[in-house]
This record gives structure tokens, C-alpha cells and sequence, in this order.
């Protein structure tokens, strides 16, 4: 059974990215039936995992419009720390957001939601390396497997991804 069909979903990479943080949602989103798309500064560019995997980006984040997505979800390592400077990051995001489609971070993925301005107000998990960055943007941070708070989905880190995507894909289809 595919319960994501016709779900379409965004993704965010750059060097540095958390390998599993990457790749184990988007192999269990595919799994469950939703195109996932996983943009990058550049189309067709490689880019470099934490631990070495090579990942080559589907499209550009400037041909990506947020109105065509379903979701996004924003895995962590180093690259959100680098994705979070651009306007095209933070647009993307808050447009997302603002529609009222899911906004999924784990790990060091929380820092792209704090600079989209988006977190106040919202209960959130991630890496406690960023805690203090989610408290400071006005969000409740709590150390659990997985929060669900409204359309945002937070996870810590590698072993919560279980969890994560079963949260993203349980509000993808309620």
C-alpha cells in the first residue's frame, strides 16, 4: 500500500549533510508512494554527507516553488547551518509553513526553521547542540523521540528517524 501517492515532497541538501537524516527519509517516503524531490544550491551537483556519501540534488532551490509541495522535510549535519543563509531557504520554508503544509526537521535541520522565523510559539525536539538557538526563537524545546506540534514534526538525531517518518507520514495522510 502506497498511503503517500501523489504526495510530493521537498528536501534540502548542501555539504555536510547527516547521511541517514537524508537518505532514510527519502527512501521511506519514496517507499510510501510521494515523490520527493531534493534540491541543493545547484541541479545535478554531488554534494558530500558527514560520513562520506555522495548524494546529486534533483533541482536547484531557485526552480523550486513552494506551492508545488505537499511537505518539506529538512535533515540535519552541517548543511542547514550553510542552507540557512540564503533567501531562497528561508522563502521556501516560511511559504511551506505558512500554507499550512508539515514542516519536518531532525537534528541540525531546527536551524532552517529558526531563520525562516517560524518557531515561536511551537514545542520542538532536535540535537540538544541546538537547543538554546530554538529557545531563543521562541519555541518550547522538549528531549523526546519525536514532537508533533500543529504541521511541525521535530526529531534528536539518527535513531529517532523510525519515529520521524512514521509522524510524517501519519500526518501526510490523516
Amino acid at each position: 500500500m502506497q498511503p503517500l501517492q501523489g504526495k510530493r515532497i521537498l528536501m534540502f541538501v548542501d555539504d555536510i549533510f547527516e547521511d541517514l537524516e537524508l537518505l532514510y527519509p527519502q527512501l521511506r517516503l519514496i517507499e510510501a508512494g510521494a515523490e520527493v524531490v531534493v534540491a541543493g544550491l545547484e541541479k545535478g551537483r554531488t554534494y558530500k554527507g558527514k560520513h562520506g556519501y555522495p548524494f546529486t540534488s534533483d533541482a536547484s532551490l531557485d526552480e523550486v516553488r513552494a506551492a508545488d509541495f505537499d511537505a518539506l522535510v529538512v535533515p540535519g549535519g552541517f548543511a542547514p547551518d550553510k542552507l540557512r543563509r540564503y533567501d531562497s531557504v528561508k522563502n521556501l520554508t516560511r511559504e511551506i509553513f505558512e500554507a499550512g503544509k508539515p514542516v519536518a526537521h531532525i537534528c541540525h535541520g531546527g536551524w532552517i526553521p529558526i531563520s525562516a522565523n517560524i518557531m515561536r510559539n511551537y514545542r520542538c525536539t532536535s540535537t540538544p547542540g541546538i537547543k538554546d538557538d530554538l529557545v531563543n526563537a521562541g519555541a518550547t524545546w522538549v528531549n523526546e523521540e519525536v514532537v508533533v506540534d500543529r504541521t511541525m514534526i521535530s526529531s534528536r538525531k539518527p535513531d529517532d528517524l523510525p519515529a520521524f517518518c512514521r509522524a510524517i507520514i501519519q500526518m501526510l495522510t490523516d
